[in-house]
C-alpha cells in the first residue's frame, strides 16, 4: 500500500487508472478506524481496482465547542489495518493540502441539510458536501463507498451527485454493529464505563419502535413517543431528538409509507452519538432493518 500525500500524486494515480479502463473505489474516512469502515473497504475489494482510502479530519465539518481537537487519531495503526485489507492507496493529506489559504469555496445542498443533524450541528453539512466534493474531484472514483448510519449524510451525498451530474456512483453499506446493538463509530472510543452501557439505548429505543411497526403500528406520533419512553428510562443518555422522516425528502411523517427512516440522536455524557433504522413500507407489509 501506498501513502499518498499531495494532491497531484493522487490525482496522477486516478487518471492512469482511467487510462488502463480500470474501475477505482474509494472510501472517505476520518480515521479512527473499526469494522464499519473495514466493511466498506471489503465492499470496495470486490467491485474494483484499485482501491483508494482517504483519512482526513476535516475541520470545516466541526462547530464551534465539537470536538475537532479531541477527536481521535491513529495513524500509524489504521495504515497497518488497511494495509492487510489490501488497499492500493491511502490517501492523507494536511489540512494546508486540502484548504491552502485563500480557500473561499463551499458547498451546500439546500432543503435537506437544515434538519435533524443541520438542526443541531449549523453547518455541519455545508463542511461535508465541500470536502466530499473536493475528493472527489481529487480521487475521481467511479464508485464511492459510504454507511448507512450516517443517513442523512448519505442522502445529502446522493443529492449533491445528482445536482452536479457527477460520475461516482454511491454505494451504501449497511450498519456495523457490536453485538449489543451499538452501531460503530470512531467517537464510540469516547466511552467508558457506565456510559459504554447507556450508549445501547440508541438501539434499544429503535428497536422498541421495530418490535411496534411489526405489531402493525403505522402512527409516526406513536413510535416517535415510544422511543422516548425508552430514553427515559436511561440517566446516562439525554436526547437530542427522536423523528420519523421520508427517506427521500427528510421531512417528517405522519404515517409510514414508502421509504421512511427512524432517526436518533443523543448525548451520552459530553459525547454525541446518532443511530437510525430503514422502514420500506409496501403492499406486502412494513420491512425494519437496523
Amino acid at each position: 500500500m501506498e501513502i499518498i500525500r499531495t494532491i497531484d500524486w493522487i490525482k496522477q494515480i486516478a487518471r492512469d487508472s482511467r487510462a488502463k479502463e480500470r474501475v477505482l473505489g474509494f472510501v472517505p474516512t476520518m480515521g479512527a478506524l473499526h469494522e464499519g469502515h473495514f466493511s466498506l473497504v471489503r465492499a470496495a475489494k470486490q467491485d474494483c481496482s484499485p482501491v483508494v482510502v482517504s483519512i482526513f479530519v476535516n475541520p470545516n465539518q466541526f462547530g464551534v465547542g465539537e470536538d475537532l481537537q479531541k477527536y481521535p487519531r491513529r495513524f500509524d495503526q489504521d495504515a497497518e489495518a488497511l494495509e492487510k485489507l489490501g488497499v492500493d492507496y491511502l490517501f492523507a493529506p494536511e489540512v494546508s493540502e486540502m484548504y491552502p489559504g485563500g480557500f473561499r469555496t463551499l458547498v451546500s445542498v439546500e432543503g435537506l441539510s437544515d434538519r435533524l443533524e443541520g438542526r443541531s450541528r449549523p453547518g455541519h453539512f455545508r463542511g461535508v458536501t465541500t470536502v466530499v466534493l473536493k475528493l472527489f474531484e481529487i480521487v475521481q472514483p467511479q464508485r464511492a463507498y459510504f454507511g448507512r448510519k450516517d443517513a442523512q449524510q448519505l442522502r445529502i451525498i446522493r443529492q449533491m451527485v445528482a445536482d452536479l451530474n457527477l460520475d461516482t456512483q454511491i454505494v451504501s453499506c449497511p450498519i456495523a454493529r457490536e453485538a449489543d446493538g451499538l452501531a460503530m463509530s470512531s467517537r464510540n472510543a469516547y466511552l467508558q464505563g457506565d456510559d459504554r452501557r447507556a450508549a445501547t439505548i440508541l438501539y434499544r429505543a429503535l428497536s422498541a419502535a421495530k418490535k411496534e411497526i411489526e405489531a402493525g403500528e403505522v402512527e409516526s406520533g406513536r413510535l416517535i413517543e415510544s422511543m422516548r419512553r425508552v430514553f427515559a428510562t436511561e440517566r446516562g443518555a439525554v436526547l437530542d431528538y427522536a423523528e420519523i422522516v421520508d427517506a427521500e425528502t427528510l421531512e417528517p411523517v405522519i404515517r409510514l409509507r414508502k421509504s421512511c427512516l427512524a432517526l436518533v440522536a443523543a448525548f451520552i455524557g459530553k459525547t454525541r452519538l446518532i443511530d437510525n433504522a430503514q422502514i420500506e413500507a409496501s403492499g406486502g407489509g412494513i420491512t425494519v432493518v437496523l
